[in-house]
């Protein structure tokens, strides 16, 4: 690796970037670096390493897509309940010839009902949609892990892990609602992200040329947008609100202070409450076809109740009574399921899914086995808590933003499941934990650069140092471990036909994986 290489693995701060123009006004050098934010995101290397990584993870997800036939696990829901969209623009009952009783948002329905539209009412036409969602989860990952570490190692880093996740390559692979969620909240991340940058870039504008110029926050304005979307996929993407609004808050406060400009912070609350009442508007518009039909369950409830039912306010009011409902049996679904778990069990592998199971005998050996388990890639979701507990002292001890900034979403993917498992007792199944994924691959990408990183002030000439070498050796061989982890799972991760013994063998935990 040349010195220009290993220095881009570093996770300390980057010299000041070219701003243009000169200033018309001197701003202190620790402001101008406190304020600095990426400015060579069009970096070609950076894009081919995205578009080679989000390319391989594509072969990966898309192939083979439609081979295991009829539905798997909870896909005897979702994409009937898509193709019901389709013919009646909302959920339908067959057996009553009436409106379905469903407690889900129905934007992820009405995805999966895009690719059964193009290519019908089949495996292919409905596992489509989630295919495309998990690849666009690696392009945004890699993304957002450049703007995070201004390094394409690193970035690449980040996009090949979750390419060789197992857990996320069998949530991109079935038509399940999850993948969606995880998307739409990795992209609100995103434009949260960028949105930081922006209002950097504002600051340090107004610093040099002294002038108050009104900015239009439309990164966090499209974070609102996508958010509603998330919501509009499953209601649990509200555990993510109050955290990344601490996150704009913070961050927010932090830059004015760096910049001397405490005043302003008024018209910044202003933009994120139009940004939360744009979240509220997208996730109203997700159920667009329950609102322009008349055929949607709970559609006419205040009518049919003999209560007034003004035209829109009506509406939205039999709606916030379908939410009620649809509450209601969220918490009380306590019904036991063999392949539930808790969220203390999920980075743990504690307990899998089973989601096929169809038996084979087309393996070469007197006994076959084919199955799609949901199972992370073990040695990735292994050293999941290892890495927090790491990003926690490195938080600490560098007051690094970005280790707070992945730590975050990621409590707000895990927390609130442990407040609902210990007050209800809510049956839960490991896939809940999906949206947080992204964000322990971070902390994984942080540590393995930590580690690469050599001490503050002792690379002399440019050289590269016995500790970045180290470093660099051992972020490669956990890499290579675990892509061969992935490799030796992959069978059971797409559904593939081995000997039994070999499927039995890749039962690490014995009958909590069974």
């Amino acid at each position: 690796m040349t010195s220009a290489a290993a220095a881009e693995t570093e996770l300390t701060p980057e010299p000041d970037p070219a701003i243009g123009a000169p200033a018309e006004r001197p701003v202190p050098g620790v402001v101008r670096r406190r304020l600095a934010t990426l400015e060579n995101w069009l970096d070609p290397y950076s894009w081919l390493v995205t578009a080679v990584i989000t390319a391989i993870a594509a072969l990966l997800r898309f192939n083979g897509l439609g081979d295991a036939k009829g539905y798997i696990f909870d896909e005897v829901y979702y994409p009937t309940d898509a193709w019901d969209l389709l013919q009646h623009g909302v959920e339908w009952d067959e057996k009553t010839n009436g409106p379905a009783y469903v407690v889900h948002p129905p934007l992820g329905k009405w995805l999966i009902a895009l690719g059964e539209a193009v290519f019908g009412n089949n495996e292919l036409g409905w596992r489509v949609p989630t295919a495309i969602a998990g690849t666009l989860m690696v392009l945004i990952l890699i993304r957002v892990a450049y703007r995070l570490f201004h390094s394409i190692v690193l970035a690449g880093l980040a996009g090949l892990l979750l390419t060789l996740d197992g857990f996320q390559l069998v949530l991109s692979r079935v038509s399940l609602l999850d993948i969606f969620l995880g998307l739409f909240i990795l992209a609100s991340f995103a434009a949260v992200l960028l949105d930081r940058d922006h209002y950097r870039r504002h600051l340090l504008r107004t610093l040099e040329t002294g002038e108050k110029r009104r900015s239009v926050p439309w990164w966090l304005l499209v974070a609102g947008m996508l958010f509603g979307l998330a919501c509009g996929v499953k209601w649990s993407a509200l555990f993510f609100l109050p955290f990344f609004g601490l996150l704009v808050i913070v961050w927010r406060v932090r830059a004015r202070r760096t910049a001397g400009l405490d005043r302003g912070i008024l018209a910044d609350l202003g933009w994120g409450l139009l940004s939360v009442v744009l979240t509220v508007m997208f996730y109203l518009a997700t159920w667009t076809g329950w609102f322009v039909t008349n055929t949607g369950y709970f559609r006419h409830y205040r009518e049919a109740n003999g209560l007034s039912e003004p035209p829109v306010l009506g509406a939205l009011l039999n709606l916030l009574h379908y939410h009620s409902e649809a509450y209601s049996f969220h918490s009380g679904l306590t019904s036991k399921h063999p392949y539930q778990s808790w969220p203390w069990q999920w980075l743990l592998i504690g307990r899998p899914v089973n989601f096929y199971w169809p038996g084979a005998t087309d393996c070469g050996a007197p006994s076959c086995a084919r199955q799609i388990i949901l199972l992370g890639t073990p040695v990735l979701w292994w050293s999941f808590l290892p890495a927090l507990a790491a990003l926690i002292w490195f938080g600490v001890a560098r007051r690094d933003w970005r280790a707070w900034a992945i730590l975050v979403p990621v409590v707000a993917g895990l927390l609130p499941w442990f407040y609902y498992a210990i007050k209800d007792g809510r049956t839960m199944f490991s896939f809940y934990v999906l949206p947080a994924v992204p964000f322990l691959i971070l902390a994984v990408v942080y540590v393995l650069g930590a580690i690469m990183t050599p001490p503050e002030g002792i690379r002399q000439g440019g050289g590269r140092t016995d500790r970045q070498l180290v470093g660099t050796i051992v972020a490669g061989f956990y890499v290579t471990v675990v892509a061969l982890c992935f490799a030796y799972f992959f069978p059971i991760f797409v559904g593939q036909s081995i000997p039994y013994a070999d499927w039995s063998a890749r039962m690490w935990l014995g009958s909590r994986w069974i």
